[in-house]
């Protein structure tokens, strides 16, 4: 099971030609003046208000740097707005540009469950961030825990232009592992997949709020999980958030 999630995310690495896309690019260009550059950007800041706890939930990404090399800082997760509790990650990666739209990135990366007791992970990460052919983004990422678990993740979305402001995203996340964390609710194989559809519409670039529907679903061992502790393995329903980058 594991095997077609892995073989997807090392084909992101390469280009129409089979060849990896730094092997195809031609060297980077640098410049003796280069500025020192930030960017913030709230992907989602969302909730779903017919599931359980109400959860708001929200993907963060923020860089500094230069052209071509950059410190990222990423966040994502769920926190519950009629109960106590919910779970975080935290990422800090060194990112450089290996090709044009895409980078090569390294760094750490921090779980957090909260509730009635706070639990941590840690994790290093490796790989890419970066614009495939058409504009589709793409984020193929491997993670290492402190325990040495292998799990690897995929986001990809797709901006579709239904006017100049009003545009539709679809949305695809994927969370596969290697072995058996039932701790976290993690299983062996693919984990979960999450697809989402949301048109926003930019009041001005900067701030665009938005509705849409989201789908999530539970697989082998990590559905079963689920299950055990008398959560749903599959879930639907109407989202409703903003926008935001400066």
């Amino acid at each position: 099971m594991m095997r077609p999630i892995f073989s997807l995310l090392l084909v992101l690495g390469l280009g129409l030609s089979g060849r990896p896309l730094w092997a195809q690019t031609q060297p980077l260009i640098h410049f003796a003046n280069e500025n020192t550059l930030a960017f913030i950007l709230f992907d989602l800041l969302e909730t779903q208000p017919r599931l359980e706890g109400r959860p708001v939930q929200w993907d963060l990404d923020a860089w500094v740097g230069k052209m071509y090399n950059r410190l990222w800082i990423r966040s994502e997760g769920e926190a519950l707005t009629s109960q106590q509790g919910g779970e975080a990650e935290f990422q800090a990666l060194y990112s450089r540009v290996i090709a044009p739209f895409w980078d090569l990135q390294i760094g750490v990366r921090m779980d957090v469950a909260y509730g009635e007791e706070t639990r941590t992970r840690a994790h290093l990460v490796f790989g890419l961030e970066g614009l495939a052919p058409y504009w589709f983004e793409f984020e193929p990422l491997f993670y290492v825990s402190q325990d040495g678990d292998l799990a690897a993740s995929l986001v990809a979305s797709h901006d579709l232009f239904i006017t100049q402001r009003l545009i539709l995203q679809p949305r695809l996340e994927m969370l596969a592992a290697a072995q058996n964390v039932p701790e976290w609710g993690i299983g062996r194989g693919l984990n979960r997949i999450d697809f989402g559809l949301r048109l926003r519409f930019e009041l001005v670039r900067e701030f665009a709020p938005y509705i849409g529907f989201n789908w999530s679903r539970l697989y082998g061992s990590a559905a079963s999980l689920a299950r055990r502790e008398g959560e749903a393995a599959r879930t639907s329903g109407i989202v409703a958030g903003v926008r935001l980058w400066y």
